[in-house]
């Protein structure tokens, strides 16, 4: 497979990169070191990530590896990177905690496996050197993966006894039209949601004090309408606090960050919202109506771009190819939580997609990435989700029954990467899990709904295993077919459709689902005396999960 045709996004190098980026001249791989502890790391940071010493410069390698994950890629998302290809995650032979994501080349795609040792082949682009893999023919046998590391050994005990998730309650929810390309401005759906919201915990706009919102002004892609100015402006709310981060626990950590704010007192009321029109916004690019941004890859992307891994669908493929070799397990569970969304929107008269599907369809349907084909992948869509954080001594005046929240997982116990540290499983699905059970006298065993985060089959699968329903490897076993996740089984997941077949509303979707569970409202999918849900929200880094129970 020749890789030389494809035009690549380049790198846009940084003041800590650029050294990097140029240093493969001479055909060497050069990597961070550090000069005290002697570990490798990537990419470049000033201190080194186990010691933090600063005796840290770029050192040759042997330019040997291993392939510890990898994704053989079926959809065009650059015109001019046609699949297939192979993106990978591979570990450098002197340290393996030293990742690269990369393509492997100079084989067919169909020959990469986990295990397969390669070597470093640089392709030059202007005055960058981009480092590619092809097979490692002197060295036999496969090569030796990482281990996964067990990230609840650093779990710190509470803070304080006082829970500041007892000080809030979830009293409202809105949703607004929901649908595939309904070419309508973002920010009046926005508006719809939050109307909805706000009348259903029976309040005014001006009791409205608060406003919180992921990932604000930043959001590209149909991401957003424009964040806090744009419905603080549209409906003219003057709050006392407002927040509009990106870097929160999954896109539910602007609801967390309302708790915060209401047990601190800064506020009784937050308005919060999720806004998502991705699917207008490609109809737009599709058209020529709407021109992306150009220009070299920057962020995250710098080290991802480069080698046509452009979407999460890459990235997390990488992790599942893992663990599918990991534990020797197929994509039987993968396809069972598919099937059981599917099932699960065939019974909600708002989800998009409600067809039946079979077993067969989903092994039928063409491959994305792999392992992921057409129904492992959420559904985009336009449409917004607000849900209102009030004060405890509230929510008795409040309408509808409230929700209340039991406990919040927020703990990074994993690097903030999609390729430096969890393999296993999604990254940052292990840390917010583990942490979540810390602030509750529950256990998993209460649980009698789950609503967790499905931009993938496999995002679904890492968190019903992280949040411990079953052990690491276990979830196709635990799913017996669909059994256990199914309406009327042991632990209901995603009775909605969740996002694979109901639409991507961004985690939000999810919150809405566990507090219409909880209140009794959801007509045709309701489980039976439900009392407890657990939450979780974020297709990777970072992530964040709670548990939310009736007030009874």
């Amino acid at each position: 497979m020749d890789l030389s045709a494809p035009v690549r996004p380049l790198p846009q190098p940084t003041l800590a990169s650029a050294e990097f980026w140029r240093s493969g001249a001479d055909g060497v791989l050069r990597i961070s070191h550090c000069g005290d502890c002697g570990r490798h790391f990537h990419p470049p940071m000033p201190l080194c990530p186990s010691c933090r010493s600063g005796a840290v410069s770029l050192a040759p390698t042997s330019g040997r590896a291993v392939v510890v994950g990898f994704s053989v890629n079926h959809q065009t998302w650059l015109p001019a990177f046609p699949p297939p290809y192979v993106v990978a995650v591979v570990a450098l032979a002197e340290d393996d905690r030293a990742r690269l994501t990369t393509n492997i080349v100079g084989c067919e795609p169909d020959e990469v496996h986990i295990g397969m040792r390669v070597r470093v082949r640089f392709e030059q682009q202007e005055d960058l050197y981009l480092p590619l893999f092809e097979p490692d023919h002197e060295t036999e046998g496969a090569g030796p993966l990482p281990v996964p590391r067990d990230v609840r050994t650093a779990l710190r005990p509470m803070a304080s006894p006082q829970k500041y998730e007892d000080k809030v309650a979830l009293t409202g929810v809105g949703q607004s039209r929901v649908g595939r390309r309904l070419m309508v401005d973002p920010i009046a759906l926005t508006v719809e949601a939050a109307l909805a919201a706000v009348a259903d915990a029976g309040l005014d706009l001006d009791d409205i004090d608060g406003l919180s919102t992921y990932p604000g002004t930043a959001a590209p892609g149909g991401f957003g309408e424009g964040g806090i100015t744009a419905l603080a402006e549209a409906l003219q709310i003057y709050p006392t606090w407002i927040n509009g981060a990106r870097e929160v626990p999954g896109q539910i950590g602007s609801v967390t960050a309302a708790m915060l704010a209401v047990a601190a007192g800064l506020c009784r009321h937050v308005l919060c919202f999720r806004t998502v029109w991705e699917s207008s916004h490609t109809a737009l690019v599709r058209s020529g109506q709407w021109r992306p941004d150009g220009g070299r890859a920057t962020g995250m992307m710098e080290w991802r771009a480069p080698f046509g891994a452009m979407s999460a669908a890459q990235w997390i493929g990488c992790n599942a190819s893992n663990y599918m070799h990991r534990y020797g397990v197929g994509r039987e569970a993968l396809g069972a939580i598919a099937v059981t969304a599917r099932a699960g929107a065939g019974r909600n008269p708002e989800a998009l997609h409600r067809d039946p599907l079979t077993m067969d369809d989903y092994f039928n349907a063409r491959m994305i990435t792999t392992p992921f084909g057409l129904y492992d992948c959420d559904v985009p869509c336009d449409g917004a989700v607000a849900v209102i954080v009030s004060a405890i001594d509230t929510a008795a005046d409040r309408p509808r029954p409230p929700v209340l929240v039991e406990a919040v997982g927020t703990a990074m116990l994993e690097r903030l990467s999609w390729d430096q540290d969890t393999l296993s499983h999604l990254p940052q699905s292990l840390g917010s899990s583990a942490h979540v059970w810390t602030r509750t006298d529950l256990t998993p065993v209460d649980v009698d709904v789950a609503l967790l985060y499905d931009g993938f089959t496999f995002n679904a699968l890492s968190w019903l295993e992280g949040l411990g329903f079953c052990g690491p490897g276990e979830a196709t076993d635990f799913i017996a077919g669909g059994k256990t996740i199914a309406l009327d089984g042991a632990l209901p997941l995603n009775p909605h459709g969740g996002q694979l077949s109901a639409g991507r509303l961004h985690g939000y979707g999810f919150i809405r689902e566990a507090m219409l569970q909880l209140r009794g409202d959801a007509d045709g999918r309701q489980v039976p005396d439900a009392r407890v849900a657990v939450v979780t929200a974020g297709g990777g880094v970072p992530s964040g999960a709670m548990l939310l129970r009736r007030a009874d």
